[in-house]
Parts: structure tokens; C-alpha cells; sequence
């Protein structure tokens, strides 16, 4: 399940849920509904890059990254594909649920999302291997959560959440900066095209600081109003990412694999910190 990058899909929800409560609309059971929905829809994504990438060779025994169960010979590819499809499944049950609250058009973007999870890895054009991995994340880990999450509480669309949306979506790309940035020379052993391969190494720390201050960037009038006390969020959450990056820089292999983890984690404290700001602001 890679649990180390799970907050990736939870801080989109938490800062849909920040936006619902500046904006007097903040529903904890569809807003708990959706967070089930999207760590499931991670966790199934997860579970179908493993198998799609072992069906295309993309993956090799000894890999620098988290050892993958089905290369390895831990979990066969038809067990691993049916965790993927049953995970889907459940996740698609509480899709079902949300219709309560957003009507029935959540269904066919429900079924976008599916298919979200197996075209990152799979079909005639998988997008993590044509260099639209990270474009794939802003979309599927940024707007759609964050904008639906939201949209379901308020019943209209906005767009200083649909700004936070694409911030919350570099945020969450830049997990998948340092996993290409891992793996460039093992990518481009197999035929894999990421930017990392592409642009080559030197390039992804700097992309990786331009995501964060993008990101910032984006949401940088939400905090002037929600007090001085706040401001210092957005601070804090790019000193995080530039050390990070600077740190990267210096290492290779699996000494980046705990990175992995302090960038999801600090995407989620932003998230969080944004979303208690909001509730502070409301008392």
C-alpha cells in the first residue's frame, strides 16, 4: 500500500475541508466519505502500478525504492491484481455513497477515476512512462480531490479552492519527483521516460523547490486573513521543501527512500495546519 506516501491523498481532502469551513458549508460525513474514497483509490493505484509494472518488466528484483511485493515473488500478479480490483470496488461502493450529497453526475467521474488508476501504469500509454507522471498527480491528487471534496459539502465551485486544488497537487507531485529522481538510472535501463530521464537528475530538485513555491504562491492570499499567527505556515512549509531539496541533491538510491515519506508528510501538515487555521478562524 506504500504507506509512507498515503497523506498525499489525505491532505487533499483535509484542504477541501479547510475551504468548507472558511466558507460556513463543512459536512463531516460526506467530508469522511471522501477521505475514504481517495485513500482507497490510492491504495488501489499503488496496487496496480506494482502489477503493471512487473507485467512490462518495469521493475527489477533489487530496486533502489520499497520492495515490490509481486517482482520479488512475495504476492503473485493475480493476487495483486485482484487486491486492485476489490479495493477499486469498495472504493467505487463509497463513491456511490457520495451521490447523496453531489447527484448522480459523481458517477461517470467516479469512473474517471478508475480509469485514472489504471492509466498511470497501464494500457497502450501508461502516463508515469510518458513523462506525464507528475502532470497525472496535480490532476488526481490535487484538483479533482480537492475541488469534488469540496463541491459536495458547498454544492458550487470556487476559485480560490480550485488555486488551492492545483497547489495542493504540486505539493503532491514533488512525492513522485524524488521517486523518479530514485530511480532515473533504473527507469532508463527499462525504456521508462520520467522527467528525471528525460531533463536528467540535476533538473528534479529544482523542480522540486519551483512546485513548492508555486505552490505557496498560489494560496498566499488565504493567509494574510486568517491572522499574522498563520502566516508563518506557508514559511515553515517551504523551508521544509528547500532543506529537503538540498539534501536530495546529495544522495542516491535508497538513502532517498525516507524523503519520500517527509515530503507527503509535509503536504500533509500544511494541509492540516491550514484546515485548524480555518476552524480557528470561524470560533
Amino acid at each position: 500500500m506504500r504507506l509512507r506516501t498515503l497523506p498525499v491523498s489525505v491532505a487533499g481532502v483535509l484542504a477541501a475541508c479547510g475551504y468548507a469551513v472558511g466558507d460556513d458549508c463543512f459536512d463531516w460525513l460526506p467530508a469522511l466519505l471522501c477521505l475514504l474514497f481517495a485513500v482507497l483509490c490510492q491504495i488501489a493505484s499503488n496496487f496496480a502500478n506494482e502489477y503493471f509494472d512487473y507485467r512490462a518488466g518495469r521493475d527489477r528484483v533489487g530496486r533502489e525504492g520499497p520492495r515490490r511485493g509481486v517482482t520479488e515473488g512475495d504476492i503473485t500478479p493475480k493476487a495483486m491484481l485482484d487486491a486492485t480490483l476489490r479495493t477499486l470496488s469498495i472504493a467505487a461502493g463509497v463513491g456511490m455513497c457520495l451521490t447523496l450529497w453531489g447527484g448522480l453526475w459523481l458517477i461517470p467521474v467516479g469512473l474517471a477515476v478508475g480509469l485514472g488508476v489504471f492509466a498511470y501504469s497501464a494500457g497502450p500509454w501508461p502516463l508515469s512512462t510518458h513523462c506525464l507522471g507528475e502532470v497525472a498527480v496535480v490532476v488526481f491528487f490535487g484538483i479533482v480531490p480537492v475541488n469534488l471534496t469540496y463541491y459536495i459539502m458547498a454544492s458550487q465551485w470556487s476559485m480560490p479552492v480550485f488555486l488551492g486544488s492545483v497547489a495542493i497537487g504540486l505539493m503532491g507531485a514533488n512525492v513522485l519527483i524524488v521517486n523518479n529522481y530514485r530511480d532515473a538510472d533504473d527507469d532508463r535501463a527499462v525504456g521508462k521516460h520520467t522527467l528525471a530521464t528525460v531533463f536528467g537528475r540535476r533538473l528534479m530538485p529544482w523542480l522540486y523547490v519551483a512546485n513548492a513555491v508555486a505552490a505557496v504562491l498560489l494560496m498566499a492570499d488565504i493567509w494574510p486573513a486568517l491572522g499574522a499567527l498563520w502566516v508563518a505556515i506557508p514559511s515553515l512549509y517551504l523551508y521544509w521543501s528547500i532543506s529537503a531539496a538540498l539534501r536530495i541533491r546529495k544522495l542516491a538510491g535508497a538513502r532517498l527512500n525516507p524523503y519520500l515519506g517527509i515530503t507527503s508528510m509535509g503536504m500533509f501538515a500544511y494541509s492540516l495546519l491550514f484546515l485548524i487555521s480555518e476552524i480557528c478562524a470561524s470560533l
